[in-house]
């Protein structure tokens, strides 16, 4: 028995050695293709290139903050102002889409190049961020949420294919390729504070689609600069390879409902029948995605990549970016309701964010080089959890030097330290050619957790002070139990990260014990 499983087990790696030698040659010889590649490229035109990639980052969370510091003026050109459900989708609207339509944009800058499809989500993102401003007009806040929606199918075109340029241009391993990784997730908090100020400003002062109709016109500045300064013939297009529509098509649709009935269920409540009816096809074409996916020869989502390594990553990065989602939009909350101050002020409060992300980063960056990946995403799930209990935990009426402010300088850890880990870790266990399904499966998680946090946080927030009047007291009790969703998710996170570290450390042993058989 001892025999055959060895004969077997030699068999299996005779078998998997070409593959491994061929996939090994293709990921070193990727980045020499590229006009010019990384060795050639002068500093300037680097220092270009990396800014337009790191602006996807940017624009995202600018998108993001958009609705979050404005929500008041919003709502009140809407007639929504007394209807925090209806205020949540704002923000949950575009984070949906961005999420699930990154499944497939990914695949597509597979199959067509990741500078055309980022230019092209660029471009999108412009126009319907243009849309976005003039649906004032409309005076429909559902019109609006379309339009959200739409500005996030843009972002989702442009976020995965940046990623991939970055990981496909620089040699796996390098040390450019870590730090590059790291300035586009420190890109994050910074985009986000840019689009709160730039929202709240334009919120009080002129009127705020102006927001939008800046971004739009960035975005378009963007465009142009990134067909300027991207290098050509970065990836090689797998245009033969046939695109997974059924796949998608499942994918998309039962994300999009399932995200649909939480989120709209913190609006209209659980007793409304086609919210279970929405929730129970959503999961029913999941399901159906997952066994599609496991016999198609060329799938969306390859599921034979995700084993190990990967599969604990993307857990934690869905624990932790919804509970990221819950701080971020419930924080604001708290400055708008309880603190009462106006929404400047409560973006400038955010600003410490931008210098600890930075900070962050670059730890995350020398981190990466000299320990585990699985150390580093506990240290990013721990950063979340400690940030969500110190803010939600706050007493009505302390200074912002107190909790709040060291709730800002330690949550960035947890977004600055867990997207570069599991981009790179993601990204070094695909080959060159499916670089663009990596970074959409990171991005994915990443963004569809934050819509997909507001939903529980929204459900819990709603059935806890549906059946009390409106008061401060009971606008306070819907935040702190928001908040406490947050800190279960957050410590799911860091469950999962321990239990990953766990994993990847027995891995590492087995693989550490035929060297020292050899020695021996």
């Amino acid at each position: 028995m001892s025999m055959r499983s060895t004969s077997t087990t030699c068999e299996a790696t005779t078998c998997d050695e070409p593959k491994s030698v061929a996939l090994k040659e293709e990921n070193e010889n990727a980045h020499k293709n590229a006009v010019p590649n990384c060795d050639e490229i002068g500093p300037f035109h680097e220092i270009a290139f990396v800014f337009c990639m790191c602006c996807a980052q940017l624009h995202a969370q600018a998108a993001v903050a958009q609705a979050m510091s404005a929500t008041q003026e919003i709502a009140k050109s809407f007639g929504v102002e007394n209807s925090p459900g209806e205020q949540a989708w704002f923000s949950a609207s575009f984070s949906s889409t961005v999420g699930t339509f990154i499944l497939a944009s990914g695949k597509l800058g597979d199959m067509f190049g990741y500078k055309l499809m980022y230019i092209t989500g660029t471009l999108w993102f412009a126009l319907w961020s243009v849309i976005c401003g003039f649906s004032a007009y409309a005076k429909s806040a559902i019109f609006f949420d379309v339009c959200r929606a739409l500005q996030g199918a843009g972002s989702a075109l442009l976020f995965p294919n940046a990623i991939a340029v970055l990981g496909h241009y620089y040699p796996q391993g390098s040390r450019k390729k870590t730090i590059v990784m790291c300035l586009f997730g420190a890109a994050a908090p910074s985009g986000f504070n840019i689009g709160a100020l730039f929202s709240s400003f334009f919120g009080m002062k002129v009127w705020w689609p102006w927001t939008f109709w800046v971004c739009g016109i960035s975005s378009v500045c963007l465009a142009l600069l990134s067909y300027l300064f991207v290098p050509k013939k970065i990836g090689t297009p797998s245009r033969n390879e046939p695109f997974d529509w059924v796949g998608s098509t499942l994918a998309i649709s039962g994300l999009i409902l399932f995200n649909f009935a939480w989120n709209q269920g913190s609006n209209v409540g659980w007793q409304v029948v086609y919210n279970y009816v929405l929730l129970i096809g959503s999961v029913g074409l999941l399901v159906a995605f997952a066994v599609v996916e496991a016999y198609l020869k060329n799938p969306l989502v390859p599921i034979q990549l995700l084993k190990g390594e990967p599969a604990f990553v993307l857990g934690c990065i869905a624990t932790g970016w919804s509970c990221f989602g819950i701080w971020l939009y419930y924080t604001f909350q708290w400055a708008f309701y309880i603190d009462k101050v106006n929404e400047v002020i409560a973006a400038v409060q955010f600003i410490p964010c931008s210098v600890t992300g930075f900070m962050a980063s670059f730890t995350t960056a020398y981190l990466l080089r000299r320990t585990r990946s699985s150390f580093v995403m506990m240290m990013a799930m721990g950063a979340f959890f400690t940030g969500i209990v110190i803010i939600g935990t706050r007493h009505v009426g302390q200074t912002y030097w107190g909790q709040k402010f060291v709730s800002c300088l330690i949550q960035p850890f947890g977004m600055d330290m867990s997207f570069p880990a599991a981009m790179i870790i993601l990204s070094n266990h695909f080959p060159p050619s499916k670089q663009g399904t990596a970074a959409s499966l990171v991005a994915t998680v990443q963004n569809y957790s934050v819509a997909l946090g507001l939903g529980f946080a929204g459900t819990v927030e709603k059935y806890k002070t549906q059946h009390l009047p409106e008061t401060f007291e009971s606008k306070l009790l819907g935040i702190r139990v928001a908040f406490y969703m947050g800190m279960g998710l957050a410590g799911l996170g860091v469950v999962f990260s321990v239990i990953g570290g766990i994993l990847q450390w027995k891995e590492d042993s087995k693989k550490a014990q035929p060297y020292k058989a050899e020695q021996e």
